[in-house]
């Protein structure tokens, strides 16, 4: 049986699906970020009549709102739900994405991340870790760095503009690894949180039948809803998952430094020892904490000590350490 576990930390929420003691699906909602649900009144700065699609703004944001609302002209306000964050992308970050709000609508936030897994398991504040004996760390790692390691072989993860690519390398017969690469990549998918539209790369397999089966092995580790295409002569097959929210990868690549930084703020709240907590890490993730004092606070507030920051430009972004005055 499987479980949910939410932890309220600082700085973001987290939440895992534990099954036979992994992680089987992994999300995180930084405080502050704009999430689905969430409803604005946001101004019409531009129709896009051809595509019935509109640009709309507000106060800190903008968001491409499809369909545009009946009757609307350039320059009112109207009540929108955001459907999609901002994704990440080079150059310029794509807007979001909003519909409508529903005529009854109230303008406010969307539901927590604790509040759409009503039911959810509270990790305790101290003692073991539920989170990271279920592999967390590796989970982090496997978002950061895009390595995906399998028996006989690897996946690297490739986010671009149009889609996430998976690109399956290894040493075993073209068979064995397609099979291999496509379970490893569909419980990638599943607990990296990777939707939109995905690509995988297997090898290429001339067997009709080899290639339905790597096909049948996606279909058996992706959790539905989900569109796919048949595995092509070269390997390739493409799939299709509803799209609400930033993935794990797609989180990391948006600012590194912030999300070392809160990282380290969760390895300091739960680190063992007594006395003040000496936070050492590249400059930037230490100005990424230092931007936000709240975090500081709130972390001597629960470790009842105070908290030191240290910048060292020889650590890498994900490199920094916590050390306790007294072990």
């Amino acid at each position: 049986m499987a479980d949910w576990w939410v932890e309220r930390g600082i700085g973001e929420t987290r939440a895992i699906l534990i099954g036979g003691d992994r992680i089987l699906e992994a999300r995180i909602e930084p405080d502050g970020g704009l999430t689905a649900g969430t409803v604005i009144d946001a101004r019409l700065v531009r129709r896009i009549p051809a595509r019935n699609q509109g640009i709309v703004e507000w106060a800190d944001g903008q968001a491409l709102v499809s369909p545009l609302p009946p009757g609307i002209t350039q320059g009112a306000m109207c009540r929108i739900e955001i459907t999609r964050p901002a994704t990440p992308e080079p150059g310029k970050p794509k807007r979001a994405r909003a519909r409508p709000a529903a005529h009854d609508a109230v303008v406010g936030p969307a539901p927590t991340l604790a509040d759409r897994l009503p039911g959810a398991r509270v990790p305790p504040r101290f003692g073991p870790d539920p989170f990271e004996q279920a592999g967390w760390s590796e989970v982090l790692e496997e978002a950061e760095t895009g390595l995906i390691r399998f028996a006989g072989g690897s996946l690297s993860i490739h986010p671009t503009p149009a889609m996430t690519l998976f690109d399956a390398d290894g040493e075993l017969a073209p068979l064995d690894l397609g099979m291999a690469a496509a379970r490893a990549a569909g419980a990638a998918i599943r607990r990296l949180d990777i939707a939109g539209s995905i690509g995988i790369d297997l090898p290429t397999v001339e067997d009709k039948a080899a290639r339905i089966a790597m096909a049948e092995a996606l279909d058996q580790t992706v959790p539905p809803p989900f569109e796919r295409t048949a595995v092509n002569g070269f390997g390739f097959v493409q799939i299709v998952r509803r799209r609400e929210r930033l993935s794990l990868p797609e989180l990391y690549a948006l600012d590194p430094a912030a999300w070392a930084a809160r990282a380290l703020i969760r390895r300091a709240e739960r680190s063992i020892g007594h006395g003040e907590r000496l936070i050492a890490a590249h400059p930037d993730v230490v100005a990424a904490i230092a931007a936000n004092p709240g975090w500081t606070d709130r972390l001597a507030a629960r470790l009842g000590a105070p908290v030191t920051l240290q910048p060292d430009p020889a650590l890498r972004i994900s490199g920094g350490h916590v050390q306790p005055r007294h072990a």
